[in-house]
Formats: C-alpha cells, structure tokens, sequence
C-alpha cells in the first residue's frame, strides 16, 4: 500500500517500515479510511485463536491459549484444605503469584457463577478443595486479558478433580500419593466439574469513528482507548470496562462493542469445544 508523505508515495518495504515508525498514527489512519488493517484483517476480525489442553502435564487441570503471537499458559493444582465456618460446604478458587497478575480473571470467574463451589466440597465442614489457579505470559502483542480468561476458562475445562480417601489419622489425602488404593475413596473417581455460564471477552480499540476488535500492542499503544467486553456464554453482560482513554465511548459505540464480542463469543465456544473433543478422542 503506498502511503503519501512530502515527497511522494512511498514505494519500497524499507520505506513504508520507516514511515511507520516515525509516523505510526498516519499509518494506522491511512489503512483505517480502507478498513483494513497492516495485518491484512477486517476492522472488527479477531487474530487466529488456538487452545491446547493438557499442557501441563502435572497440573491437574491446564490449558495454553494463543491469540495472534499473545500466548498464556495457566495451570491449576488442587489441595484439600478445611472450608470456612461461613461456607462449610465449598471449596475456594485462588491465584498463585504470577495469576495475580490477572486478577480480574479470577473475579470475573467467581462472579459469572462459572463454577459452583459446592462442587468442590469434600465433606461438609471438614474438607474441601482448594483450587490453586497460575497463569504464565509466555508472549505477549495485545489482548492480554482476553487471552489470560481464555486460558484460565479452558484450563477449568480440562481439571479432573484427584481422587482422595481418609488416611490412618482420619485426615483426607490423595490416595495416589500416600498409597491408600485399597481404602474406600471420599470420591469414587476423577470427575470434571461442571461449568456454566461460561464468560468470554473482546477487547476493542476505538479510534475516531473506528472501532478495532482484538487490537496488537501496537495499536493499543497508539490508540489509547480501550473497552473490554465480557460476556457470558448465553451472551449475557459480565462485565464492561474501559480504563480512561481520549475518546468518549457513546452508547452507539459501546453497543457496537458488545455485538462484536458476542460473535467473538460464538467463535471462542467452537474453539474450546473442538480443542475439548480433541481430548476426548486422544
């Protein structure tokens, strides 16, 4: 694409790269007026999206997802621990250090109702499960969030609860470990738990009258305002936030947001249940 600066149209790689670098605002300006992007996509496209389950091998639940070059890997390991006095009958969700960099993630997974903690209660008011959730930023080029719920939601996907029994001292313990294979089992046998209303996000850049869905750091570097939709999967509203920026979000703007993200929705439900029945027949 020639790009027109003072002395004519740019007409070599070298050149247009320069441009770019010096004028970075222009170059995005002069795609925008084509709807296109530098990286060939639509405005409102979504880069190419992958989920790998099992990447962990001894995390008993794990998942790395990829959006464009950004990459996540979150992990989740389980520890039987004494419930609550005010909940004596759920288990507990928490951030290992490097997952508290996302913190958002883990409260969007509480509050969408995701995951029932009943279903990690053991036995009431003595033991339940603690499920320790780490995500790990291997890349990153934009969409961190997006990408960080992505891999926590599918890592959720791919948790098998361990099976435990009641040691010599009364204790719950992993029967694998402490070789209790022979012992009545508090749970017969490895289960999944189930997840519903499953939430899912789009980060969007606006730019003027553009809005960009699934921006690269680049351009969340050069155009400062950010929404971040998250629905859930009945495409119901989660959550909406958009963290200051110079161009006022009208309501125009933010229902074109939400549409966006609801077929992005739609697209990230495919993906996770291919990578889901990719498992199964492994």
């Amino acid at each position: 694409m020639g790009l027109p600066n003072a002395s004519g149209d740019l007409s070599t790689e070298v050149e247009v790269d320069a441009f770019r670098r010096l004028f970075p605002l222009r170059f995005y300006e002069k795609h925008l007026l084509e709807s296109i992007r530098p990286d060939a996509r639509p405005l409102g496209r979504a880069r190419e999206t992958t989920i790998a389950l099992g990447a962990v091998a001894s995390a008993n639940g794990s998942a790395l997802a990829k959006i464009g070059s950004t990459t996540m890997l979150a992990a989740i390991k389980m520890e039987v621990m004494t419930p609550s006095l005010e909940t004596p009958d759920e288990g507990c969700i928490g951030l290992l250090p490097l997952a508290a960099c996302f913190p958002l993630s883990l409260s969007l997974l509480k509050t969408s109702g995701m995951i029932n903690l009943k279903e990690l209660s053991l036995v009431s008011g003595k033991a339940a499960w603690m499920a320790y959730l780490d995500i790990y930023c291997l890349d990153a080029d934009g969409a961190l969030f997006d990408t960080a719920l992505l891999s926590a939601v599918a890592a959720f996907s791919h948790l098998e609860i361990p099976v435990v029994s009641l040691n010599d001292d009364g204790k719950i313990v992993l029967s694998e470990e402490q070789g209790l294979s022979d012992r009545e089992p508090v749970n017969k046998e490895k289960r999944k738990i189930n997840l519903s209303s499953v939430p899912f996000s789009l980060t969007c850049v606006l730019h003027k009258k553009y809005i960009l869905a699934d921006p690269t750091a680049e351009e969340e570097s050069i155009m400062d305002t950010i929404v971040t939709v998250v629905l859930d999967s009945s495409s119901q509203l989660v959550s909406l936030h958009k963290p200051g920026g110079t161009v006022l979000a009208y309501t125009s703007a933010i229902q074109d947001c939400i549409a966006l993200t609801r077929q992005r929705v739609k697209e990230l439900q495919k993906i996770l249940e291919e990578a889901i029945s990719g498992m199964e027949v492994d």
